[in-house]
C-alpha cells in the first residue's frame, strides 16, 4: 500500500498564535517538533496497517518544519515548494491508495481556529460553488482529480465539522478548538497515541470509502483584504472583477483552478 501524507501545523496540539508558527520566532521550535511527532504517529500507523511506501509533504510556511530524521525507512519526504499548482500535495497521484492530512485548520472566515486562513494571509475567503473552502478541501478535490480517496484528517474539531459534511466517511481527530483567539488543546502525547491508532483504522477499512466527488463545473469566488491585490487578480486570464475586493472564476477543469489559484493567492 502507498500512502501520501500533507501536514501543516495551525491544526497541530498547542499551536495559538502565528509566533509558534513561524520559524523565525524562539517559540516555533517546539511546535515543529509536535508537527514532526504527529506526522511521524501517522506513518507508524500506516505502517501497522501495511504501507510500505509513504510520501509526505511538508505544507507548512516554508515547507522545512518537518525533522527528517524522525521519518521512517520506507518513507520520503518532500520538502520546500517547486511551483506545482498542486503545491500541499506534490507528487500526488493516481499511484496512491490513500491520502491523510495532518494538523490541518479551518477556513478563512470561520471562528474555529485563532489561525484561520486559506492558502495566504491575503485572502478574507475563498468560494467554491458558493461554499467557503478550506485548505482541506482544496486538496481533497485535488485527491479527487487523481482518484485518491481522503481516509483521515487531524486538526481543529472545526474543520472535522467540515470534513465530515463533505464526506461523513472520513475519519476525524480534533486534536483542538477555537475560542476566538484562544484555543483548547489535546494533550500532545494523546494527540500523538490516538493519530497513530485511528490512521491505522482508517487504512484497514475499505479505502473507497474516503472517496470525494468532484463537481462538474467550478465557480471559484476570492475575496482579498486589499483591493490592490484584487486589481491585480483581476488580469488573470478568465479572472472577472465583482467589487473592489472580489474576483471570479469558473471553469470545468480543476486543474486550471489551482493553477489559477497558485498564481493569484
Amino acid at each position: 500500500m502507498k500512502v501520501y501524507i500533507s501536514a501543516d501545523i495551525e491544526g497541530v496540539t498547542g499551536v495559538t498564535s502565528w509566533d509558534e508558527a513561524e520559524s523565525d520566532k524562539p517559540e516555533y521550535i517546539r511546535f515543529a517538533e509536535q508537527m514532526t511527532r504527529e506526522v511521524k504517529a501517522a506513518c507508524q500507523g500506516a505502517i501497522r496497517a501495511g504501507a510500505s511506501e509513504i510520501w509526505i509533504k511538508d505544507a507548512h510556511n516554508t515547507a522545512r518544519n518537518i525533522d527528517p530524521r524522525e521519518m521512517p525507512k520506507n518513507s520520503k519526504l518532500v520538502r520546500g515548494w517547486s511551483g506545482h499548482p498542486f503545491a500541499m500535495v506534490q507528487e500526488l497521484d493516481e499511484t496512491f491508495d490513500a491520502a491523510l492530512f495532518i494538523g490541518y485548520h479551518s477556513c478563512a472566515g470561520s471562528n474555529d481556529n485563532p489561525l484561520a486562513h486559506t492558502m495566504s494571509g491575503k485572502v478574507r475567503y475563498i468560494k467554491i460553488n458558493d461554499k467557503y473552502v478550506s485548505e482541506f478541501l482544496l486538496n481533497a478535490y485535488a485527491a479527487a482529480s487523481v482518484g485518491v480517496p481522503v481516509v483521515f484528517v487531524s486538526g481543529d474539531k472545526g474543520l472535522c465539522s467540515e470534513v465530515k459534511r463533505v464526506n461523513n466517511n472520513i475519519i476525524t481527530l480534533g486534536v483542538k478548538d477555537g475560542i476566538g483567539g484562544s484555543t483548547i488543546n489535546m494533550n500532545p502525547d494523546l494527540a500523538v497515541e490516538l493519530i497513530e491508532k485511528e490512521v491505522e483504522k482508517a487504512l484497514t477499512r475499505d479505502l473507497k470509502l474516503g472517496e470525494i466527488r468532484l463537481p462538474e463545473h467550478f465557480k471559484v469566488e476570492i475575496c482579498f483584504a486589499k483591493h490592490t491585490d484584487a486589481f491585480k487578480a483581476s488580469f488573470y486570464p478568465g479572472m472577472k472583477e465583482m467589487s473592489s475586493n472580489s474576483v471570479l472564476y469558473e471553469s470545468d477543469n480543476y486543474f486550471d483552478v489551482l493553477t489559477m489559484i497558485s498564481f493569484v493567492v
